[in-house]
């Protein structure tokens, strides 16, 4: 079982009611200290009220920080700039699983267990004829992945430590197969196997994109992007969807069901459709000349129009991930032959812009991730309903993290928030005679 890392650092007194109330504080390795309201309502009789939870520690974590204004992002204490630069996708995946990078041993015994598990059961390819062909991929990854456990029911044992190990490597291998099949559904073609001599990326790229009529040979310059795209979306600390994935599996949910939940979060467009939303902007704008009408319409208070892809929930400056990610979308774009884009023209000015303007400094919003990766995903030759199945194949891996994590935490109950009740106070029922 994990043990905790906080330290005692000094204690908060409430005043309420004339009473007072001391609350202890802890310190993790970074970030803001905490005050401990677990005993609150049983000494004081109140609840805290924060909509969002967005100023609410809910568990204890060793797998990612954040630094929104200082734009820091690590992983494991790992910055994510020199993780994108340096690693691969199969690497950050054992580092997020286990907290350290792997040795050469390590790497080659995980590399080929996930490997070995890249295959889906057979009769799991007939629930898709079940979906209409222009199924959203998300709809069908949502029913797909939950069905999972359905199939592989010898890893769902959440007590059992090497049943939680089987279906974590099963979830990150299979993933790449459910999310390609999803994609070849709707585009009319054969499903299309994984090879075992490739790499993990490079699989997913050619069950993508390869057709039985010719040979499809890997692009490095495209596989790499893809690569640092998920090694950039592994994991983002608690946000929508991992907080998800850790209230489904605190009630003690199978893992399969738990990142099911976590792919119907992520759906949101608030969540995981941002780099859609991003390259539909840039698509509208179409050319360098436009630029100044769209800025325009973004400083109107009186207009509803937002740029996206610009400015952070969580970061006040620079999105780290941003930094990584435009250096690929140029290599891409430079081997493919299209360095001349007009989308990608207006996207850097529009970066050159945002950085300089004293209307987006004041208000900080900077370009963040989904910026660059719609665009790089789009010149895949990945439609845009596939950007957020792409995402959640990617932070798979994040959610199975903190799952595991949770699961081994003494200090984790089934999750229940509170509520401020505004509703009728009690009252006698009345027959319907006599309403």
């Amino acid at each position: 079982m994990k043990e905790s890392k906080l330290v005692p650092a000094g204690k908060a007194t409430l005043v309420y009611e004339n009473k007072s109330f001391e609350l202890p504080a802890f310190a993790g390795t970074e970030g803001p200290n905490i005050v401990d309201i677990r005993k609150l309502y049983g000494d004081a009789d109140i609840f805290t009220y924060d909509p969002g939870f967005t100023s609410t520690a809910s568990c204890e974590s060793d797998i990612t920080f954040i630094d929104g204004d200082k734009g820091i992002l690590l992983y494991r204490g790992y910055p994510i700039d020199q993780l994108a630069a340096h690693s691969s996708f199969l690497e950050v995946c054992f580092l997020l699983l286990h907290g350290e990078l792997p040795n050469a041993d390590q790497a080659k015994t995980f590399n080929r267990a996930i490997t070995m598990h890249t295959m889906v059961h057979e009769q799991l390819a007939s629930f898709f004829s079940g979906f209409r062909r222009d199924a959203h991929p998300m709809a069908v990854m949502c029913g797909v992945v939950g069905a999972l456990s359905a199939f592989y029911h010898d890893s769902t044992d959440i007590n059992d430590p090497r049943q939680r190990e089987i279906a974590s490597h099963r979830l990150i291998a299979k993933m790449p197969t459910l999310a390609a099949m999803a994609y070849k559904y709707t585009i009319g073609q054969p499903f299309v196997y994984p090879l075992n001599h490739l790499g993990y990326t490079e699989n997913f790229l050619r069950m993508a994109f390869a057709v039985p009529a010719e040979e499809y040979k890997v692009n490095p310059v495209l596989a790499k992007a893809l690569d640092t795209i998920f090694i950039l979306h592994a994991d983002h600390e608690q946000n929508a969807s991992t907080s998800t994935v850790r209230l489904a599996g605190s009630s003690g949910a199978n893992p399969f069901a738990c990142i099911a939940a976590g792919i119907a979060c992520l759906w949101g467009p608030a969540h995981g459709g941002a780099n859609e939303a991003a390259l539909k902007m840039l698509e509208e704008i179409g050319t360098v000349d436009r630029i100044p009408e769209f800025i325009k319409r973004a400083k109107d208070k009186n207009d509803n129009f937002r740029l996206s892809g610009f400015g952070h929930r969580v970061y006040k400056n620079y999105d780290p991930r941003a930094k990584a990610m435009q250096q690929q979308t140029h290599a891409v774009l430079e081997e493919i032959g299209h360095g001349d884009d007009p989308i990608l023209k207006v996207a850097l000015e529009l970066e050159r812009i945002a950085l300089q303007d004293e209307y987006f400094i004041e208000k900080k919003l900077y370009p963040n991730i989904d910026f660059y990766s719609g665009i790089t995903l789009k010149a895949l030759g990945f439609p845009t309903s596939m950007f957020t199945a792409l995402f959640a194949l990617a932070r798979t891996v994040g959610w199975i993290a903190q799952w595991s994590e949770m699961i081994e935490d003494p200090a984790q109950k089934i999750g229940r928030p509170r509520q401020v009740y505004t509703g009728a106070k009690q009252r006698d029922y009345i027959p319907l005679a006599k309403r």
